[in-house]
Parts: structure tokens; C-alpha cells; sequence
């Protein structure tokens, strides 16, 4: 009955606090052979009956872990707890002389987290009552996360957003219709160009811009590392084979099947990490004849006043990102960059924007990014606001 916890969190040293216990058990030396084992190693409070167990946790804050006999009604006080809501996750094992596989059942059945010998001759207590804390904690981080991104749009920013845009789009007319005329002379391909993008809690929608690129952008990317400007200075390595600590011992220590092949699973996160999650590129080989000209002077994002009218994302934010960058950015050091709304321009925009690769690195932006998840207000909008006009002439060829 064993389960694994996603590696994504580990516990601070202030967070491994004493794992605390309960022991129901009727028998005196089943209780002190327990106590000389495990004491020294874990809080354990004992208690003679199921009865009494179950009013306890009535009246207190529940423990990591019940440890109950079979013999002591374990059966029955595991179907009593996880028929109450509070404590319908609370880590129940069952102890019992004769281990056999209509038990082994009936106790998955009833939501038994383990079962162990009554004389714990197999199996490692302890390692399985830390299991438990890392889950509980891997838990209560999942639901933190999802707190944080619930992101609620304040009114005064949608009346922003609206009033400003649809103004803009009104002035604006003429213009996008002059500039969709000349894409279709310019190449082949339509003149819209729709992109999946994440934006403000993790939510993802279609992205307006005018197309700057040819028509098979997409299938070329994936043959463009090299010329990133966020690549890292590591060598493209694949997973294939061990990492040196298995290698040194002949065999894998950590195994992991990915697409049907086995892997070593340090290699892998390790290569992982190691990626870069933004790709933007100098002297962009993809981009058309007019799509230089339509992305150094931002025309190309002007059909992104339509997502932003339609609440897609905000006139001030955070960029929303694409597919293959977002998924790159959903660990807990970078997940509040989500937590702001999603915006046409932001803090990393009029700060770094038109300064070269030497001056704008993944971690800035994304720390960037961040910061204004942090911060943001109706000044700081307005502040940011201002500040892009003289970014919008970028002394970048991207």
C-alpha cells in the first residue's frame, strides 16, 4: 500500500517538527515494546480503546498518525474515521498478528493507509510516519497555491481596461485596416496570427497579434536553441544512459519511464532544470520583410486590445507566456508570477526592454514579473503605463 508524493516541495528545517502519534493498544508490553523502539524517535500518546481515541480527536487537534490494533476494534474506528469530515484524512495504520491478503483488501477498502505486523518485525515505521508529514505538507502547499492563484481583477483596472481600449480600437480603425491590407501583400498566410497563451492563474487563451512570422514559425522553432538569447552556458546533453552516481555502481538508483524508455531520474530533472523557459532570438530568421518593421514599433500587438476589451488579460500586467514557457515556470519559487494579471506591458518591459541579452536575464525577468504580481495598484499601473511609450522604439532587433 505504497503511494509517492510529487518531488515539487521539501520541508524546511523549521517544518520537520516531532512526528506525533497515537497508539491504541490494550496490551501493556505490546505498549512498552513499542515505546523502547519508536519512543526516543516520535511523540506517542496512548490510548486504551478505540472509544476513547475517537472522543480525543474530538476535542483536540488530530496527530500525524493513528497506530491501531486490529484486536482494539481497528477495523471499525477506521470506517468511523473517514465517515467524519474532520478527520476523513487523517493517516490511519492498522496492526495485526495474522497479515493475510482478504485483510490486506478490506483495509484498502476502508481507507487503511498501512498495515503492519502488531510487532513491527517488518516493514519501516518510521520512514512510512514521515511519508505521511510530507504529504500533508505537499497537500496544505497545492491548496496555498491555488489561493494564490485565484486572481481577482479589481473593478477600478477592468473600467480601465475597457473605457481605454475601446477608445483605442475606435481611433485605431483605420490603421489596423491599413496594416492588414499590406500583411496579405507582404506574404502568404493570414493576417492574424492566434497564439495559446497562460496568463493570470494559469488560465489560457488565444492571444491576438498581427503575423510578423511565416507560416511554418512553429515547426522551425524547435531548431533554433542555439541562437536563444536566454539559452543558459551548459552543453545540450540528452537523457540517455546514468548520471555519475549511478554510474559508478553499475545501475540505476533512481529509475523513471518516460515515453516508454527507462531513464535516470536525477539526469533527467537535472537536465530539466537546466532549461531555460523564455525564447526570444536576435535577428529572428522567421520574421517577414513587414513583420520587422510591425515588431519594432509594437504595431503587431495593436489586435490585443481585443483580448484585453474582452478581459483575456489587462492593458498593464504581466506578458502572458506560451505553452512550452509557462509549464517551465510552475514550481513554488516561480509560481506568484502568475498571481498578477495578465497584461500588454508591464514592470520587465519598461525596465529592461531594448538593453540587449547582457542586461536581461531569465531570472530578472521572471523576478520582474514577481515583483509586480506583489505590488500592483492603480499607481503603479499608471506609473508603468507611462513609462512604455519610450520603451516602445526598442534598440533590439527581436
Amino acid at each position: 500500500m505504497n503511494n509517492t508524493v510529487p518531488n515539487t516541495t521539501t520541508l524546511t528545517e523549521a517544518e520537520k517538527l516531532p512526528i506525533k502519534i497515537i497508539l491504541v493498544e490494550r496490551d501493556d508490553k505490546a505498549v512498552v515494546d513499542f515505546l523502547k523502539r519508536f519512543g526516543e524517535k516520535i511523540h506517542v500518546k496512548v490510548m486504551n480503546s478505540a472509544e476513547n481515541c475517537l472522543e480525543y480527536l474530538k476535542n483536540t487537534y488530530p496527530p500525524d498518525a493513528v497506530v491501531i490494533g486490529r484486536s482494539s476494534g481497528g477495523l471499525k474506528f477506521l470506517e468511523t474515521i473517514r465517515g467524519q469530515a474532520w478527520t476523513r484524512t487523517l493517516p490511519v495504520i492498522i496492526t495485526s498478528d495474522h497479515i493475510t491478503h482478504g485483510l490486506l483488501k478490506e483495509i484498502q477498502e476502508k481507507g487503511g493507509d498501512d498495515i503492519y505486523p502488531s510487532d513491527f518485525s517488518s516493514g519501516d515505521l518510521i520512514t512510512r510516519l514521515d511519508y505521511f508529514v510530507k504529504r500533508r505538507h505537499y497537500k496544505a502547499m497545492q491548496q496555498t497555491k491555488a489561493s494564490i492563484l485565484d486572481v481577482k481583477i479589481p473593478l477600478w483596472k477592468r473600467f480601465i481596461d475597457v473605457t481605454t481600449t475601446g477608445l483605442a480600437l475606435l481611433l485605431l480603425s483605420p490603421l489596423l485596416i491599413i496594416v492588414a491590407i499590406l500583411i496579405k501583400l507582404d506574404s502568404k498566410g493570414p493576417v492574424i496570427y492566434l497564439s495559446k497563451r497562460v496568463g493570470a492563474g494559469y488560465k489560457i487563451f488565444s492571444i491576438y497579434k498581427f503575423r510578423t512570422m511565416r507560416t511554418d514559425a512553429d515547426k522551425l522553432i524547435k531548431n533554433m536553441g542555439s541562437l536563444n538569447m536566454y539559452t543558459k552556458n551548459t552543453e545540450t546533453k540528452q537523457t540517455i544512459g546514468l548520471c555519475e552516481t549511478c554510474a559508478g555502481i553499475g545501475t540505476c538508483q533512481q529509475q523513471l519511464y518516460l515515453d516508454g524508455e527507462m531513464v535516470c531520474e536525477k539526469m533527467y530533472l537535472t537536465e530539466k532544470k537546466e532549461k531555460v523557459a523564455f525564447m526570444k532570438f536576435q535577428n529572428d530568421p522567421r520574421i517577414t520583410r513587414l513583420g520587422k518593421f510591425l515588431r519594432n514599433s509594437s504595431i503587431d500587438e495593436l489586435p490585443q486590445l481585443f483580448n484585453i476589451f474582452l478581459g483575456d488579460m489587462s492593458l498593464v500586467g504581466n506578458r502572458p507566456l506560451p505553452l512550452y514557457e509557462a509549464e517551465k515556470l510552475t514550481t513554488d519559487e516561480y509560481i506568484e508570477r502568475f498571481a498578477g494579471p495578465g497584461g500588454l506591458t508591464g514592470l520587465w518591459q519598461v525596465t529592461k526592454r531594448g538593453k540587449g541579452k547582457k542586461d536581461m536575464t531569465e531570472e530578472e525577468r521572471i523576478q520582474l514579473d514577481i515583483e509586480y504580481a506583489r505590488n500592483f495598484s492603480f499607481k503603479y499601473d499608471m506609473k508603468i503605463f507611462f513609462m512604455t511609450f519610450p520603451a516602445l522604439l526598442q534598440s533590439e532587433n527581436v
